[in-house]
Formats: C-alpha cells, sequence, structure tokens
C-alpha cells in the first residue's frame, strides 16, 4: 500500500494543533519555537510531491479515496494536479513564515499557534479535495481559525473586522452550498446515485439555465473570496486590523481560494455559462486592477496601500481566467503563486516596521534608509518583484495574463495594462516617502535594523522570488498540462476554439476588436 502523502499533508498540520493545545500556556518559551518547528513539517511532504509528481500529465495524481459519509455518497477524496500542486507548495511555505515572523506575540499564544496550524490544514484541503462536499467542509473550516486570529489578535477594530470577514464570505458559502447540493440531486437523478464526486460531475449533462444559475452561485461565492469589485469592502479591514501572520496568511493563500475556485470549479463544471459570463467578469476584474491601484495610490497607511494592491493584482488574475487562453490561465496560476510570495513579503515588512514604532502612517516616516538600510534594501526589492520588473517572479504572471488575454479580450487587456503602471506608482511613491530624504520625526532615529532572524525569515521568499523570476519553466512545466486540460474541457462541449499561441485572436463577446 502506497504511503498516503496527501492525507498526512491535510492531517499533520491538524494533529500539530491538537499537540500545541496539550501545552500549558505558561510554557510560551516551548509554545512558540515548537509551533514553527510543527508548522514545517508538511513541507518536506510538499517537497516529495513536487518531485514525484509526473510533469505533462495533466489528470490528478496520488489520488486517495475512501468511504466517508456513504448515506450522502461524500468521500475522503482527494488528488493533485498542476493547478493545485504549487498552491499546496505556497501554503506550506507561508505558514512557517508567518509563525516565525510572530514571534513577539505574548497574549494567548497556545490558541494563536494552534490556530494557524489548523489554518494551514484546512487551506492544504481545500486545494486536494476532489468531493465537494469534502471540499465545502474545508471551505468553511478556513473561516473559524482567520476569524479568531483577526479578532483576538487584531488591532482597536478587530471585532468588527473579523464579524465582518466572517459574514461576507458565509453569506457566499451559503450560495455555494445550494449549489453543491443542486449538483448532487442532479447527479443522482441521471446516475441513479447521490454523490459529491467533481470528476462525477464533470460527466453530467447541464442545461443552460441550470448552468447559468449554478456557475453564478459558485461565482458569487469565490468573487467574495478573492475579493472581485464590488466584493472588496471587507478586505482592507480584515488587512488593516488582522496580526502580522493573518495578514500574510489572508493575502498570501485565502484570497487565492476564490481564483483557484473560478478555474476548478466554475470553468470545468459550467463551461457553457462561463462563455456567456466573460464580458461581466472581464468588467469586474478590469475595474479592480484599475480601481485598486487608484485606491491604493491616495492611502494613508501603509498596510492598507498593500492591502488594495491585492485587489489590483488579483484582478489580473481574475481576467486570465476569463480570457480562456493557454497564456492566461497558466499566467493567472504563476500570478497566484507570486502575489503570495510578494504580497505576503511586504505584510511582514508592513509588521515589522509597526512593531518598532507603532505606527502605519506614511506621513509618519521618511528617511529610514539611513537607519534601517536592509529593511529599505529588501522593501525595493519586493517592490520591484510586485511592479513586474524582468528578472523578477511578478514580470512573469502579469507578462503571461496580457499577452494571453489580448487574442480574446483585446480592448479589457489593453485597459488592464493601466494598472501595470500604477503599480509602480504606488509602490515606488511609497517607497520614496517612507525611506528616502533626511530623517526629521525623532522617532524615527535609531530604529534597529532587520535582526538575523527577521532576515532569515525572508530567505525562501526572496529565493522563490529570484527562481520564479528567472526560470519560470519550473513552474510552468507543471501547470500547463492541467491548464490546458481545462481548456480542452471547455472545448469539448462548446463552440468556442482557444487561439493558438502568437495566432490570430477570437475575441469573445464583449470583448471588442
Amino acid at each position: 500500500m502506497e504511503f498516503p502523502i496527501l492525507s498526512a499533508l491535510v492531517l499533520t498540520p491538524a494533529l500539530a494543533a491538537a499537540v500545541v493545545m496539550l501545552i500549558p500556556e505558561r510554557r510560551r518559551e516551548v509554545i512558540r519555537p515548537l509551533g514553527v518547528v510543527l508548522s514545517l513539517l508538511p513541507l518536506p511532504l510538499a517537497g516529495v510531491l513536487f518531485a514525484e509528481f509526473e510533469r505533462g500529465e495533466a489528470g490528478f495524481q496520488f489520488v486517495e479515496r475512501a468511504v466517508w459519509i456513504d448515506r450522502l455518497g461524500a468521500d475522503w477524496h482527494l488528488g493533485v494536479d498542476g493547478i493545485s500542486l504549487l498552491l499546496v507548495v505556497l501554503t506550506t511555505v507561508l505558514v512557517p513564515v508567518a509563525l516565525g515572523a510572530s514571534m513577539r506575540v505574548d497574549h494567548r499564544v497556545k490558541l494563536f499557534v494552534a490556530m494557524n496550524l489548523l489554518l494551514e490544514a484546512g487551506l492544504i484541503g481545500v486545494f486536494l479535495s476532489l468531493d465537494l462536499f469534502l471540499f465545502f467542509v474545508f471551505f468553511e473550516v478556513i473561516l473559524i481559525p482567520m476569524a479568531f486570529i483577526i479578532g483576538i489578535w487584531g488591532s482597536e477594530n478587530r471585532i468588527y473586522a473579523a464579524v465582518k470577514f466572517f459574514l461576507y464570505t458565509a453569506f457566499g458559502s451559503a450560495l455555494m452550498l445550494a449549489g453543491i447540493i443542486a449538483l448532487a440531486f442532479i447527479h443522482r437523478d441521471q446516475t441513479g446515485e447521490l454523490g459529491f464526486s467533481y470528476l462525477g460531475m464533470l460527466g453530467l449533462d447541464l442545461g443552460p439555465d441550470a448552468q447559468r444559475w449554478l456557475f453564478a452561485a459558485f461565482a458569487l461565492a469565490f468573487a467574495i473570496k478573492v475579493p472581485v469589485f464590488p466584493f472588496h469592502t471587507w478586505l482592507p479591514d480584515a488587512h488593516v486590523e488582522a496580526p502580522t501572520a493573518g495578514s500574510v496568511l489572508l493575502a498570501g493563500v485565502l484570497l487565492k481560494l476564490g481564483t483557484y475556485g473560478l478555474l476548478r470549479f466554475n470553468l470545468p463544471l459550467f463551461p457553457d455559462a462561463a462563455l456567456d459570463f466573460v464580458p461581466l467578469m472581464a468588467v469586474l476584474a478590469v475595474v479592480g486592477v484599475i480601481y485598486g491601484a487608484a485606491v491604493a495610490i491616495v492611502q494613508p497607511d501603509l498596510k492598507k496601500l498593500v492591502a488594495y494592491s491585492s485587489v489590483s493584482h488579483l484582478g489580473f488574475i481574475v481576467l486570465g481566467t476569463f480570457a480562456l487562453t493557454s497564456q492566461s490561465l497558466q499566467g493567472g496560476v504563476v500570478q497566484m503563486i507570486n502575489h503570495g510570495l510578494t504580497t505576503g513579503a511586504l505584510f511582514l515588512l508592513v509588521g515589522m516596521i509597526y512593531e518598532r514604532r507603532h505606527t502605519k502612517l506614511i506621513a509618519d516616516f521618511g528617511g529610514l534608509a539611513s537607519s534601517m538600510p536592509v529593511f529599505a534594501g529588501l522593501f525595493l526589492f519586493i517592490a520591484f518583484a510586485s511592479i513586474g520588473l524582468p528578472g523578477l517572479n511578478g514580470f512573469v504572471g502579469e507578462f503571461l495574463i496580457l499577452m494571453g488575454s489580448y487574442p480574446t479580450l483585446p480592448v479589457y487587456t489593453i485597459a488592464s495594462a493601466v494598472g501595470v503602471i500604477l503599480a509602480a506608482v504606488y509602490l515606488l511613491w511609497a517607497y520614496e516617502r517612507v525611506f528616502t530624504g533626511k530623517i526629521t520625526n525623532p522617532a524615527n532615529k535609531g530604529l534597529s535594523d532587520l535582526s538575523i532572524g527577521e532576515t532569515l525569515v525572508f530567505v525562501p521568499l526572496v529565493a522563490l522570488i529570484i527562481l520564479l523570476g528567472v526560470y519560470p519553466k519550473a513552474a510552468l512545466d507543471v501547470i500547463q498540462p492541467s491548464t490546458d486540460a481545462v481548456l480542452s474541457r471547455i472545448e469539448a462541449v462548446t463552440e468556442y476554439r482557444a487561439p493558438d499561441p502568437g495566432g490570430p485572436g477570437f475575441v469573445l463577446s464583449g470583448g471588442g476588436g
């Protein structure tokens, strides 16, 4: 019998959370380092998964299946493909980084560590689930630890932010649950068995009206999670009030549940409806790109600036998803990873400077490069990666999305390119105000630069930013077969034909041209 590596990936952090809860609260000096060590346990498993993954294969690998709730037809059904693999790896990298940067948390430490580990288990479970009921369970499990992380360890308005986050996402989840139940009963009517298998759902014969309603139910849940404009208003509050670890994991992984869901479920399960909704989703994506960047420019709060940058960057991913070309889908998945690395790093930096000055207002800084040169250099490096400087990871994702989206959505692509320029404006202008010039505020004099421990936290992020920037083939070889399979699925059941890279475009309805 083969080792159930996927189950181990899901259960290891959950069991680690249980172990941490058994330690007395007074042993903080043990809980903090132990939490970091336990959070590292899934990382070698993810490494083995990445190494053993068969490149060139579009289907799910390492599949595990066992009866879970027999009367409902729900199974413990896990599998990984090129779309989910890198997101699992990203999760296993960011959780230890977030915990390693949270060693100064000084109250309810045991619960804090346990909530982060439970969050890791839920995130990995979402990306690996091949049963829609199981997917929904993990999708909901994630809400609890994140709401606690914001509500207990956040800033002044943490309760408001936590409740707003929970209500927004729970509302979307309720609609998705209705869609999942409807699919299960359609599955029963057409096959004679009640079931939630994702692979089984792909074989259902859904009429046009059913596809549109189900697409809308799933898409709204995922749009809130992304968040797509105008469902984004919970995000700045959650980011600003969350502790550093919460912001890192929220931006780095949780937001990807929305973009992952759109690609994994909305396109393959409801292909006809997906084509009908392309113009709407493209409009919302472009509005998000430009609106998020424009609002980021005028933010007086550095953390809120980074939060609104997420709205803009994720708009690019949604555009690439619904452009429906091989390049755009690959770029969307790559950019999910890139955004997790760069924005996660930016939130780490903002958290570290807040710990030193207890303010996030840009106006309270200035000239920090003279007292914190390593910190300033690292911030500029991450900013360049987020902007999309060639040679760093952000360039690869944005370039593929723009190149892949233009053949089918030319007008939207041209409009969204403005967001690339605005990203340089809000990040470089923020850098100028925070780090350049002379120190005029006495409180900024004598600030300590990054310690060795703080610097080590960034090592894996910087290494991956450079690796994906200079050798994106390592990721694209994994991603391409699975994204091409999504396109093949759409082409097999609709009249849509994806344009060949570099060939003449097939302009989607509403795309212009």
